[in-house]
């Protein structure tokens, strides 16, 4: 229960502030262009707060529902309109006006996300360094040229400090058909070149690329000891402890983290009998790992970080962090690659060289904003800025009654010089909603399958 209240919070977090950032753009600039703003609304369904200063300025209301918003302006084509308001009315407003009040919801989610990045790359993290483990025969590292023990330096000419960032970047352009040059630097300092391509049998699921593309971290060697166990795990209900030495997992010892990881991870819902040493003390305890979907299939998982010496850990750890031009350089850049990235995938999944698999429901979504804020703050933003880029892209798709909608419809006025005929654009709306409800629907069935698939 704790960990389902964890989840459902930082959703609700997450939703409340993408949808208010989404329609803030759209009150913000009516009201800077002239156009009187009624309401400004965060949910859907029964009103439960509203605040308005006097009957001439904007409502400000939270509803029940929390799964998306609206922003209400004075509109002859919704309610009649006073004479007084006419000059207000967003319906009388030049082309250009109307056209810039729906482009700036997308507009500030994306602004949003180059605001999360520019904080958190000048804000700085600790990752670990990009350096490559076991290259396994016949994977994508191998075909490429990868080596045990290469430091990755630069993905597509972008300085690759750490591992995510490393093997994110190779992950967002391994779908396109163009080779991705990597810099790597070996063991013996020698800097080579080199060039990875997604072989034309792997699809283009996530999962299967990342398993095909084989790279993998060095590990060192380290005792099967616990550092940290996390709230709510499966771990914590078995009674782990920070401290805690792994002796026997089903009567086998366990000599390294590895060996314990690798038993755990092959276990998922599965009761195993473990014997820890607690002060000099042996104790037996009973622990069922989490059944977790992974790249490899589903794994088993228990929430418990492994202690590592503090001069190992500074040996594998690197301080990044950027200055603020550099970090608003590097902000715009990464927002705009993943804005593309998204654009690509959707491409895709339309004329079926990608699996609909790679559709993410709200549930999924929840999962994703507590496991990020697991991680800690910096990742529950880089989360934030992601999910505000999707929402972004998702609103400009040419789709009536999203934003992008709306601009297909100036587009054609612009073109024939008139309004298109009001009963065709409501056809084209309800065709959209129709669009839109097949996908909530398909991305509910897509997150109830993988639910099942995990236990």
């Amino acid at each position: 229960m704790p960990e389902l209240l964890h989840t459902l919070f930082f959703f609700l977090i997450a939703l409340i502030v993408l949808i208010a950032v989404h329609e803030f753009g759209h009150y913000w600039v009516a009201r800077r262009l002239g156009v009187r703003v009624l309401r400004f609304s965060l949910g859907f369904g029964t009103v439960i707060w509203r605040h308005q200063k006097t009957p001439m300025d904007t409502e400000f209301t939270l509803s029940a529902l929390p799964l998306g918003g609206y922003v209400r302006m004075v509109d002859e084509r919704e309610a009649p309109v006073a004479d007084a308001d006419l000059p207000y009315a967003f319906n009388r407003k030049p082309l250009r006006v109307r056209a810039a009040v729906v482009v700036a919801g997308p507009l500030f989610n994306f602004l949003l996300a180059i605001l999360i990045y520019w904080v958190t790359l000048m804000w700085g993290e600790t990752g670990t360094r990009p350096v490559v483990g076991e290259v396994v025969q016949g994977t994508i590292a191998a075909l490429s040229g990868f080596e045990e023990d290469d430091e990755i330096l630069e993905v597509d000419d972008t300085p690759t400090p750490t591992w995510v960032l490393a093997v994110g970047g190779i992950m967002e352009r391994l779908l396109d058909e163009e080779p991705i040059p990597v810099k790597v630097r070996a063991a013996t300092g020698d800097v080579r070149n080199l060039s990875v391509v997604k072989p034309q049998d792997v699809t283009d699921k996530p999962e299967a690329v990342y398993q095909r593309l084989g790279l993998k971290p060095k590990e060192p060697s380290l005792d099967p000891v616990i550092e940290r166990v996390v709230p709510g795990s499966a771990a914590e209900r078995a009674g782990l402890l920070a401290g805690d030495r792994i002796l026997k997992a089903d009567d086998q010892f366990v000599k390294t983290w590895k060996a314990w990881v690798d038993y755990v991870r092959a276990r998922p819902n599965q009761v195993i009998d473990v014997v820890i040493e607690r002060d000099d003390v042996a104790v037996d305890l009973q622990l069922t790992p989490a059944a977790v979907d992974s790249a490899e299939g589903t794994i088993g998982q228990i929430g418990a970080a492994v202690k590592v010496p503090e001069e190992l850990k500074k040996s594998l750890q690197v301080d990044y962090r950027l200055d603020p031009w550099s970090a608003l350089l590097g902000a715009i850049k990464r927002t705009g690659a993943y804005s593309l990235a998204t654009v690509k995938m959707a491409g895709r999944m339309l004329i079926g060289k990608a699996a609909v698999e790679n559709l993410s429901g709200p549930i999924s979504i929840a999962q994703y904003a507590g496991q990020s804020a697991s991680l800690g703050m910096i990742q529950f933003l880089k989360f934030l800025a992601l999910v505000s880029i999707s929402l972004g892209v998702l609103n400009l798709l040419p789709i009536p009654v999203l934003d992008g909608g709306h601009l297909l419809f100036y587009g054609v006025e612009a073109l024939m010089g008139r309004p298109l005929n009001e009963k065709i654009q409501i056809r084209f709306q309800q065709i959209g909603m129709t669009l839109l409800l097949l996908l909530m629907v398909l991305g509910f069935y897509l997150d109830i399958g993988r639910l099942f698939a995990s236990n």
